[in-house]
């Protein structure tokens, strides 16, 4: 498959054509999952997608539906995702990361007995308190004597989340807060078989792809990634390496110009980017240490970085994107810079 076509089926099942009726719940549900350690930037990777909606729709989805949680689930990182896909997919996805978890609190000076203790605590200071910030969890942790310097109260609070017991959930002063997860979300799906769930809604924003990409976005050992994949067998077609969904639908919709934020899942979905991002562009897209930069796409390729200092450099085929973004956040005059790629 040239790149060219490659690039296109991946933006449009990526939904960066805006489809219509696409509110941040369903957004969420085609996307699966959207990394989310940046809220603002998970924010913005659903404006770049949808119509219409503003910020504070996102916070509502969150606050007042409560449909749309945040919690550590993908690469044990923390990601957006329909409140009612989280318990499966932290069935699938927590598993792998309690030895990291061990480790890293161990390197903080937090020892397993005060690690799980810790759990406790900001399980019942959620219970007795009801949302809470991260500064009002690592208060409680430290009146019980258990360390919190250093990077010791986000692995805690991680922790915490990897057992099932917070989510992130209710924004409050521009970011989420924590609360027990098995008192705010309402509904759950149990799928029958979740590696085949995961492999199918996986697909459907991501095809085509391979195993090693399920894989790695998972952060699942391979032989899961081609476990889930052969349960749905007969729903795949192949086309050389990748996989597809058979019937998937292959929209011919015009890809306008895209003003995508840091750590937008269109560079995420896949091992190589290089299908979006020039090999010697690519070490200002991703310069390291986990890093996705802002980027501006051309029909669906990257053709520059941008930040929120000047316009300037963007172009006038941006300006419909620009004013879409100060709608989004209800600015009037806040800038950008961008970078030619």
């Amino acid at each position: 498959m040239n790149p060219a076509r490659l690039r296109g089926r991946r933006a449009r099942r990526q939904l960066l054509h805006r489809p219509p009726g696409g509110t941040p719940e369903r957004l969420v549900g085609t996307l699966l999952a959207v990394q989310a350690q940046d809220y603002r930037a998970a924010r913005l990777a659903l404006r770049a997608r949808g119509r219409g909606f503003t910020a504070a729709d996102v916070d509502a989805a969150l606050t007042r539906e409560r449909s749309l949680v945040v919690a550590w689930l993908a690469r044990g990182t923390l990601h957006l995702v329909r409140a009612e896909d989280h318990g499966w997919l932290l069935a699938l996805t927590a598993p792998g990361r309690f030895a990291a978890s061990r480790r890293r609190l161990g390197q903080e000076g937090v020892p397993p007995s005060d690690a799980e203790r810790g759990v406790k605590v900001i399980e019942r200071a959620l219970a007795d308190r009801g949302p809470q910030r991260r500064a009002q969890l690592a208060e409680a942790l430290a009146a019980a004597g258990i360390r919190t310097a250093g990077q010791a109260t986000p692995h805690l609070l991680a922790l915490a989340a990897l057992h099932g017991v917070s989510v992130l959930g209710p924004v409050l002063d521009g970011a989420p807060a924590y609360v027990l997860a098995r008192d705010w979300i309402r509904e759950r799906t149990e799928p029958a078989d979740p590696l085949a769930e995961l492999a199918r809604r996986w697909l459907a924003a991501h095809g085509p792809a391979t195993a090693p990409d399920l894989a790695a976005w998972a952060g699942l050992a391979l032989r899961d990634a081609r476990a889930g994949l052969a349960a749905i067998a007969p729903e795949l077609v192949q086309d050389g390496e990748w996989v597809d969904l058979a019937g998937a639908p292959r929209s011919r919709a015009t890809l306008g110009p895209r003003l995508l934020g840091a750590f937008d899942p269109y560079l995420l979905g896949w091992r190589d980017r290089s299908f979006a991002v020039a090999p010697e562009h690519a070490h200002r897209v991703h310069p390291g240490g986990g890093i996705i930069r802002p980027v501006a796409l051309r029909d669906g390729r990257v053709v520059g970085t941008w930040s929120r200092r000047d316009y300037a450099d963007l172009g006038e085929e941006f300006r419909d994107e620009i004013a879409d973004l100060r709608r989004f956040e209800g600015a009037t005059s806040r800038g950008t810079s961008g970078s030619a790629a």
